[in-house]
């Protein structure tokens, strides 16, 4: 028995060694840098996948997918959950998913960002298409789930609160910097009351890309992040002064991470005006943002989506995903 119950001890401690030594370092806030607990910067350069929801329908939520994004040299994968996704798959079987791809993640190294992917008014609850139809209160629902789900796990550094904010130049209603960072509030609070130490990820407007209202008025609270969407065809060339006045001064005061960046050639299936560029796109992005320690996440590592990364599941890479692999592997 007494054997029995020491081999039983052995395991136990194996067990938990193990979970220890698979376990991230936490990441928090540090004036205007990610740091992790023994103080040092932490820039995050990854990759966003497709919904786990469509993945898994597809046969394709499974480890080797996240394997294939730290073979490019991703440190954090963005897992975008769609509200319609997330109603019609049911919390518990949704959060099923996630706590795959959050295994997986971590057993990879791999830092997570979980994103409430909605396009909209979420003041007035009006959105881009159907499939970003939500209400404040279910978004407000999904992240005390989250929070309470995720409390204590490093590898779920992020939270972005809501995807795009927009009201696609008054076609979705009105809503003012004032009315948007009340709601805001009500999310951090959230999160951090019911006991996630998640980074909380606050976009701008004009579908994630403007934080010129943070020049004036910040949001009150602390150890939370901004996010840009800075796709090429937000400005002309020249970029970098334009990127500069509408986002990038945020990086001189708080951690700033663009958490959807990428480009497709014109000629390229599923071309789309917002994305419609070449590797000067990614040459000026990746290059402002090392000069300013700013984090990135490229859209889309999935060969249907768009700007997708790759044609197949052989994981053959567009002219984008050759382009951002080698940004990736030689940071």
């Amino acid at each position: 028995m007494k054997k029995l119950f020491i081999a039983f001890i052995l395991i136990l401690s194996a067990t938990f060694s193990y979970s220890q030594e698979q376990a991230l370092n936490k990441i928090s806030v540090n004036g205007n840098k990610f740091v992790g607990e023994n103080g040092n910067e932490f820039i995050f350069r990854g990759l966003n996948s497709s919904d786990p929801d469509k993945l898994e329908s597809q046969g394709k939520w499974e480890k080797s997918y996240l394997e294939e994004m730290k073979n490019w040299g991703a440190n954090v994968v963005r897992f975008p959950v769609h509200p319609t996704a997330w109603r019609k798959r049911g919390e518990e079987k949704y959060i099923e998913l996630l706590d795959k791809g959050v295994e997986w993640a971590t057993e990879l190294g791999l830092y997570v960002i979980i994103d409430w992917h909605s396009i909209g008014n979420l003041r007035i609850e009006m959105y881009q298409d159907p499939m970003y139809e939500t209400t404040r209160k279910e978004t407000f629902e999904f992240w005390r789930t989250m929070s309470k789900h995720y409390q204590g796990n490093n590898t779920v550094a992020f939270f972005e609160l809501f995807n795009e904010p927009t009201t696609y130049n008054g076609q979705l209603g009105t809503c003012t910097w004032a009315q948007w960072k009340e709601i805001v509030m009500d999310m951090i609070t959230i999160v951090r009351a019911n006991g996630s130490t998640a980074i909380p990820l606050v976009a701008g407007w004009n579908w994630a890309y403007d934080l010129t209202p943070l020049k004036d008025d910040p949001i009150e609270a602390e150890g939370i992040a901004y996010v840009s969407h800075p796709y090429p065809q937000k400005r002309n060339k020249p970029w970098e002064d334009q990127w500069t006045n509408d986002w990038g001064f945020a990086a001189e005061k708080y951690p700033l991470i663009l958490t959807e960046i990428g480009f497709c050639h014109a000629d390229e299936r599923g071309a789309h005006i917002p994305v419609i560029s070449d590797e000067s796109y990614g040459d000026a992005i990746t290059k402002y943002s090392a000069e300013k320690g700013i984090s990135w996440v490229v859209w889309v590592f999935d060969p249907n989506w768009s700007p997708m990364l790759f044609y197949d599941w052989t994981y053959k890479p567009t002219p984008q995903g050759v382009y951002f692999k080698n940004a990736l592997q030689n940071p």
